[in-house]
């Protein structure tokens, strides 16, 4: 199947899970697990939240698939994750070894995204992404990852 045929249903899927999911919470698993179970290059899918009032500012890792991360808080100022937070810009990183910023939890781990997710224009979280290859996030994927984002944004919006 051609990569954007897959990512086109995928994207269906997860419009409908939009509207199936009872919580955002339940979303966010969904997400996980449909972005890990359908996309062969992404490792390991999961979604960091900051921590409400935390001082100073924490990501705290929420759903995931994946193996497990020593990384379940990471401070803004720490890490593309912290990165990706402070600015509320999507950071693709084609070679996590040349990247000083990249917070090391699996030696397989050769790229990464991370797409802020939004509520009311502050962001409250991201959906992050490695790949055990290097380069693993084109144009497509990034599209993609950030449809996901936005779909979980708006359910968060919904329940503030």
């Amino acid at each position: 199947m051609h990569v954007r045929t897959r990512i086109e249903d995928l994207r269906k899927e997860i419009s409908e899970l939009e509207g199936a999911a009872p919580t955002a919470k339940d979303l966010m698993e969904g997400v996980c697990r449909l972005l890990h179970e359908r996309m062969l290059k992404y490792s390991w899918v999961g979604f960091y939240m900051l921590e409400p009032g935390a001082q100073p500012p924490v990501l705290v890792l929420g759903a995931f698939v994946g193996a497990m991360t020593p990384h379940t808080r990471i401070p803004l100022n720490q890490g593309i994750c912290g990165a990706a937070a402070s600015s509320g810009k999507t950071i693709v990183v084609d070679d996590v070894s040349k990247d000083p910023r990249y917070l090391a939890c699996s030696l397989e781990t050769k790229s990464e995204i991370v797409v802020p997710l939004f509520v009311k224009g502050q962001v409250v979280g991201e959906l992050d992404i490695d790949s055990h290859f290097p380069a693993a996030f084109g144009s497509e994927d990034q599209k993609l990852i950030q449809h996901c984002a936005e779909i979980v944004g708006r359910r968060l919006e919904k329940s503030h």
